[in-house]
């Protein structure tokens, strides 16, 4: 099997730098335009009418015996107790958490899933109305960014880290509103945490007010109590 992943991966990076007609390229790109743009409408067109809810990121990877999992059921479930709905990246691990919490409550249920060579599979407690399939990264984090009035990020790889760092660097740019970001697990977290503090503030990468854009807690009743208090400043309730 790794064999014959290695040779697919060289040629996709053959056929990247193959020679194409310009019939080829018109054609290929135009295609792709296409539907770049019907995933944009179909997005657009589901979301717009879901109401406030706030995204949690997390690995595809944990189980439903892992506590981290079992803290982002909890707080899937209190953030509909507290009126919001929930959506995740529609997969296994910490978003199928997210959405059974979310279930489970009766609350608004949202999974925008994307193809992956593994680990990503629709999970069930999606509500079927609001599952989304993508095949573009990008478009996929633009649905994210623009119906979330709040981010959890639990624990994760690659993919969660570069959802974190997508929705910080919207906000520090002031691309997008101050929307509160919380990070679950101190002990998880602790590590990066240092990284940015001794290496990126201590290089002028950052300003140390950029600390300020995000928090950092353990227990599902902080992370909402996160989301609650930053409304409850703009005297905002979940139902606006």
């Amino acid at each position: 099997m790794l064999e014959n992943d290695r040779q697919h991966e060289e040629e996709k990076i053959k056929k990247a730098f193959g020679d194409k007609t310009w019939a080829q390229i018109k054609s290929e790109e135009s295609w792709r335009i296409f539907k770049i743009m019907s995933e944009f409408v179909e997005g657009i067109d589901k979301l717009s009418k879901i109401g406030p809810c706030v995204s949690i990121f997390g690995s595809a990877r944990t189980k439903p015996d892992n506590p981290y999992y079992q803290v982002a059921e909890e707080i899937a479930a209190k953030l509909v107790r507290h009126g919001y709905g929930v959506i995740t990246g529609g997969g296994p691990g910490i978003m199928e958490a997210g959405n059974k919490g979310a279930k489970t409550e009766g609350g608004r249920s949202v999974g925008l899933n994307i193809e992956l060579p593994f680990e990503q599979f629709a999970n069930p407690y999606i509500d079927h109305d609001k599952n989304i399939n993508f095949d573009f990264f990008f478009v996929r984090k633009v649905m994210f960014v623009k119906y979330s009035q709040g981010f959890i990020i639990m624990p994760g790889g690659f993919g969660t880290l570069d959802e974190m760092f997508e929705s910080l660097t919207l906000i520090q740019t002031h691309k997008i509103g101050r929307f509160p970001v919380v990070l679950v697990g101190t002990d998880y977290w602790k590590g990066l945490m240092d990284w940015i503090k001794n290496t990126m503030i201590l290089h002028g990468n950052i300003n140390e007010e950029d600390l300020d854009l995000f928090s950092i807690v353990d227990t599902p009743t902080e992370a909402v109590r996160v989301i609650d208090e930053f409304y409850a400043k703009y005297l905002l309730k979940p139902n606006f």
